[in-house]
């Protein structure tokens, strides 16, 4: 995938079939062309739940959530721009706990909700959520939530709450009267019968949360909370689902590089943007490992 050498950041890389750039996605995102992303799928920073590193430029460095979506607006934006008319944005995402000793109760954010505005608020319409089913006992383990807990239930199950799903909020650049739309389309040899009747469920319970890549290598002293990256298996569902093979999938938050590897997986291109220049080196290598083995032009 040939590299577009007038695009400023902090470095980049690429290969036959990709092309990475380490830098904040809103200055890029501004650099690349209009209506020229097939599909687009991502996991945000979780407005303060996972903090990355110290640049002013990582929304996860964000004061509150109305410090955040000031910032996501500029990047949603752009998005809308890049997009081609009439494809796709899938958004991972989850509800966000606060705590009592943060407002002095406790409780759900729905950060699900609040991204649905900033979306639609830049011409994106709401397309689809996905409810992606989580196991609360693995919550449970995990996170030691309160609410979760057996012992709680037996105390006072006022407290008790159920575990916190994943989810894909969908949206689409909505074609305007004459705009030509690049159709995503599927053969019943591609995409049986069956696979649709599964897919277009709601709530996706087969899913396995433990799908990601080796995190391990690409961990920093300095994080503050540990890297979380989104399940393969679901990423695969999405880029599958909204985009045909040699369309170019976009990941504005790369991290280390699991959107690109099922992107190039499943025969498409891949864009991809990462700030942390620990996790864009690892993303790095994935990615020129796996363009290695692949031919674009092999049937599916």
């Amino acid at each position: 995938m040939a590299m577009n050498g007038l695009i400023q950041c902090l470095d980049s890389r690429g290969g036959e079939n990709f092309v990475a750039y380490h830098g904040d996605c809103v200055a890029v995102l501004r650099q690349l062309p209009d209506n020229s992303i097939g599909f687009s799928v991502f996991s945000p920073p979780f407005s303060g739940l996972y903090i990355y590193g110290d640049s002013i430029c990582d929304m996860g460095n964000s004061a509150n959530d109305a410090e955040f979506f000031a910032h996501y607006k500029f990047f949603v934006r752009e998005l809308y721009r890049v997009m081609k008319p009439g494809r796709i944005v899938a958004v991972h995402c989850k509800d966000l706990v606060y705590y009592k000793n943060q407002r002095g109760t406790a409780g759900l954010r729905d950060f699900p909700g609040a991204l649905i505005a900033s979306h639609t608020e830049a011409d994106f319409d709401f397309h689809s959520r996905v409810t992606i089913w989580r196991s609360p006992v693995r919550e449970m383990t995990k996170t030691k939530a309160h609410g979760l807990l057996y012992k709680q239930l037996r105390a006072d199950s006022s407290f008790s709450r159920q575990g916190l799903p994943e989810y894909f909020v969908v949206f689409r650049k909505w074609a305007g009267d004459g705009d030509g739309v690049d159709s995503v389309t599927h053969s019943v040899a591609d995409f049986p019968l069956e696979r649709w009747q599964e897919w277009a469920s709601p709530v996706w319970m087969d899913t396995r949360e433990t799908t990601t890549l080796d995190a391990a290598r690409a961990r920093d002293p300095k994080d503050e909370r540990h890297i979380c990256p989104m399940p393969l298996d679901i990423i695969e569902r999405a880029i599958v689902l909204w985009s045909n093979a040699g369309d170019t999938v976009l990941s504005p938050f790369m991290g280390i590089g699991s959107e690109g590897y099922v992107a190039l997986s499943t025969r498409r291109k891949f864009i991809g943007i990462e700030l942390k220049k620990a996790y864009f080196d690892s993303a790095v290598k994935t990615l020129a490992s796996i363009d290695a083995q692949i031919d674009m032009f092999a049937s599916a």
